[in-house]
């Protein structure tokens, strides 16, 4: 039988322990990049210990939760992530799992990262170890679909960010456009640049606003500051004294851009603008997520710049549509996030 059909996957404990380390793994969301964001938890006769994954050359999940148990004999553990079988920065976790004495790990998903691909499901059961694989996999993926679509296609997963009115404008006549939306859907902004290890911005933005493109406005519910600011991509030319500076300067093809950045170990890029590169981004179909923050506001009219910039769908048969895969009230805005091509 296949292990992710095993009727186990589906016992009310098990679902409780694996959203736990789901939430775990949420914790360090903005610290770990370019290796997964990943939980865990030991059940072990003395007590319940979560993991999650440290800082790159850090421990990884399972490593810190069966530190925190000292003792896992006969334990079960709960990974959001299979356990790796390879040696990098640290050892393979099958193998500290193996050593550990664990009876019994369930695992969510699969690692796609062609040095794991089951071979650290392989591992433990060799070792004699039960392993259930698929227990809470589908909210797994959506966490992990940054990382999962870098290992799979070898490029970074785009996050394209947009703010506007409630009549879909981001810029009056003039081109002022500064604040549209309220500090915390701003701050939650910087959330997302925390999340990404690239930021995307045209010379045209950096003319016109000058951004840091930093994360000062962000830290995480456990009050700690991302690791560090992402890596900061104009398209054209900066000026020597722009705010974002350092900055890497590209002209080149999109397409080649993010072949680049996912060899370089980029996961996530975060693309922030103006309306003419979201737009170009768009049309090529390299946005992987629209996060779009909606002001209570209007501009009341038609004049005000729009969201995207360049040629649009010339018949209601070519919309790109796609769904809502998320939705929330930031302050007094509207988050909402959008993934396109599903119909």
């Amino acid at each position: 039988m296949n292990s992710a059909s095993r009727p186990d996957i589906a016992r009310p404990d098990m679902a409780v322990f694996m959203r736990r380390a789901v939430a775990n793994a949420g914790r360090v969301r903005h610290s770990t990049s370019p290796n997964p964001w990943v939980g865990a938890v030991v059940v072990a006769a003395h007590g319940i210990f979560d993991g999650a994954t440290e800082p790159p050359g850090g421990r990884h999940a399972e490593r810190v939760a069966l530190d925190a148990a000292g003792d896992a004999r006969d334990a079960t553990v709960y990974t959001t992530l299979e356990p790796c079988s390879h040696t990098g920065r640290t050892g393979p976790c099958a193998d500290a799992l193996i050593h550990a004495g664990v009876r019994r790990v369930v695992v969510g998903i699969e690692d796609p990262d062609p040095r794991v691909a089951g071979q650290g499901v392989a591992r433990l059961r060799a070792a004699g170890i039960d392993v259930t694989v698929g227990a809470e996999a589908a909210s797994i993926e959506q966490q992990l679909a940054p990382y999962l679509f870098h290992r799979r296609t070898g490029r970074p997963w785009v996050v394209a960010k947009m703010a506007a009115s409630l009549d879909g404008r981001t810029a009056a006549p003039d081109g002022s456009s500064k604040w549209i939306t309220g500090p915390q859907a701003r701050a939650d902004a910087h959330r997302l640049r925390a999340e990404s290890d690239a930021i995307v911005v045209g010379a045209g933005t950096v003319r016109a606003d000058d951004p840091a493109l930093t994360v000062r406005d962000w830290t995480s519910p456990e009050g700690t500051p991302a690791a560090s600011d992402p890596e900061r991509i104009v398209l054209g030319t900066a000026v020597a004294n722009a705010k974002v500076q350092p900055c890497q300067q590209w002209d080149g093809p999109l397409d080649r851009l993010l072949e680049m950045l996912g060899g370089d170990g980029i996961v996530q890029v975060m693309v922030e603008g103006g309306a003419g590169v979201i737009g170009d981004f768009a049309r090529a179909g390299l946005v992987n997520r629209f996060v779009l923050y909606t002001a209570p506001a209007l501009f009341g009219g038609d004049d005000g710049l729009a969201l995207m910039a360049g040629p649009g769908a010339a018949t209601i048969g070519d919309l790109a549509r796609g769904r809502i895969v998320a939705h929330d009230l930031v302050g007094d805005d509207l988050r909402i996030e959008f993934e396109p091509g599903h119909s």
